[in-house]
């Protein structure tokens, strides 16, 4: 992971110090979450590499475009994108098929949040944006961007009925069969507030057809000490769930090893 200022992208010159780091000589794919300022200096960073290819993640249903970006923001789905291809390099994957797979797995994911207070960036030292203590923000990104719509709080079946609803529609044919449920809280959610979401989208979407075979539930794309959480779907197959499955060990997923 290469990592720049709070909330701010990386420059191509970090980008760069970590692709040479982590080359063993196969290439290196970038993963980039779709935010204009993320696209361009890593599209930067790959003209000054040799070898490099880049996935974009943009797995949010909540905006087709923003200030922020150009299309759908790339969120919380990335984790299971870059979980799925990390396991793939690790088992040899050639760069090129590698790509394509981040580009499959993307595309059966997608994701949608809702926010009940703001996060305050420490550089700031005040919350990002105002919302009162009975509101919330539908489809807010993980930055603390403008969602859908502010609307009064609501209960968690009926958060996860609207969030399930609009990950259904927009899948629309493909959402039948196996798949990955990601609950992710953004910082400030406690984690049985997140299994209660879970056990609500879990009965919304058996109820649509869709049979959840993998599941994960925690704060792993966070919005610093925000409230509130998101909603990820990923339809599975064989490949991708063997891949999921895989031992992993790092600072946030752990399990196999």
């Amino acid at each position: 992971a290469c990592p720049g200022q709070v909330f701010t992208s990386p420059t191509p010159d970090q980008m760069l110090a970590a692709a040479e780091a982590v080359n063993t000589g196969a290439g290196c794919l970038f993963i980039v979450k779709n935010y204009e300022g993320d696209v361009m200096n890593f599209e930067m960073a790959a003209e000054m590499s040799e070898g490099v290819m880049q996935v974009v993640t943009n797995d949010d249903v909540a905006v087709e475009n923003s200030s922020y970006t150009t299309g759908r923001r790339g969120v919380a789905g990335t984790l299971v994108v870059e979980k799925i291809v990390g396991a793939a390099a690790e088992q040899g994957m050639a760069l090129e098929p590698l790509k394509a797979l981040g580009e499959r797995v993307n595309g059966a994911t997608r994701s949608m949040g809702v926010a009940l207070t703001s996060c305050t960036v420490p550089a700031a030292g005040k919350p990002t944006f105002d919302i009162g203590d009975g509101e919330m923000e539908f489809g807010v990104g993980i930055h603390g961007e403008p969602g859908r719509r502010r609307d009064t709080l609501k209960s968690a079946d009926a958060i996860a009925e609207e969030i399930c609803a609009a990950i259904l529609g927009d899948l629309r044919d493909r959402a039948k069969g196996p798949a990955l449920l990601f609950v992710n809280g953004f910082g400030g959610t406690p984690v049985m507030e997140l299994y209660l979401m879970y056990n609500s989208a879990r009965k919304i979407f058996g109820n649509n057809g869709v049979t959840v075979t993998r599941s994960l539930v925690g704060s792993y794309v966070t919005s610093l000490d925000m409230a509130g959480c998101s909603i990820t779907l990923t339809m599975v197959d064989d490949e991708t769930t063997a891949l999921w499955d895989a031992p992993v060990h790092t600072a946030a997923l752990r399990w196999g090893m």
